[in-house]
């Protein structure tokens, strides 16, 4: 049987694999080797957003992918202003928040948790569908779900963070992130299977850097 690594009183949870930024909220986000994880998140990470000014009944509110299924291919602001209009809608681009966040601070996912998922469509889905800061390769032990590790607390690279709660998902997580065709099964297998449940919000305990290829440890 495998056991988990325990690692001075920490499990190992796994390795961080990627880092994803994401400056204006809605669009394409961005790799990273490594963060500065700080007490309100990743510095730049939703500094700016989209917010329906006309044309649209969230008027004053932001203007996401489940207004637009193209918004997730572009990482110019412009642009996305642009595809706004010709859907007949007019937005602004603010930025006088620190960040917009729908949630927490962070967002993470652990590779395993998709592999029903994989399974059950056929092929890799990509994990940046589902839009998070932080994609963790899973230690070979690791078996837990979002829920079991709800209040625990990670040791990611030099930070620590608090698992706050469990991700609900949405109709984006069908948009193909190459721009392909977009797939349904996806989101009716994570409602059906998965208690529409993927990945978990973090608050930060403790700010600290964090990079690819650093321990993601759940402290005992």
């Amino acid at each position: 049987m495998l056991r988990s690594k325990v690692i001075f009183g920490s499990m190992e949870l796994g390795r961080v694999a990627a880092i994803y930024r994401y400056p204006v909220k809605s669009l394409r986000g961005v790799a990273l080797e490594q963060v500065e994880i700080a007490a309100d998140g990743l510095p730049g990470d939703r500094a700016r957003a989209l917010i329906v000014r006309g044309g649209h009944a969230r008027a004053g509110k932001t203007y996401r992918g489940k207004e637009h299924d193209r918004l997730h291919l572009s990482d110019d602001v412009g642009d996305a202003v642009a595809m706004a209009a010709r859907r007949g809608v007019e937005v602004d681009v603010r930025d006088d928040a620190p960040h917009f966040f729908d949630a927490a601070p962070v967002s993470l996912i652990v590779d395993r948790w998709l592999d029903g998922l994989r399974a059950e469509v056929g092929y890799d889905v990509e994990i940046e569908r589902f839009r998070p800061n932080f994609i963790v390769a899973a230690h070979p032990s690791f078996a837990a779900g979002e829920v079991e590790i709800l209040g625990s607390t990670i040791r990611l690279g030099g930070a620590v963070l608090h698992v706050r709660e469990t991700i609900g998902r949405c109709v984006t997580t069908t948009y193909d992130p190459r721009g392909g065709e977009p797939d349904p099964r996806i989101l009716r297998y994570v409602a059906r299977e998965r208690d529409n449940v993927m990945g978990v919000y973090c608050d930060v305990l403790e700010p600290g850097s964090a990079r690819r290829g650093d321990a993601a440890l759940l402290v005992a």
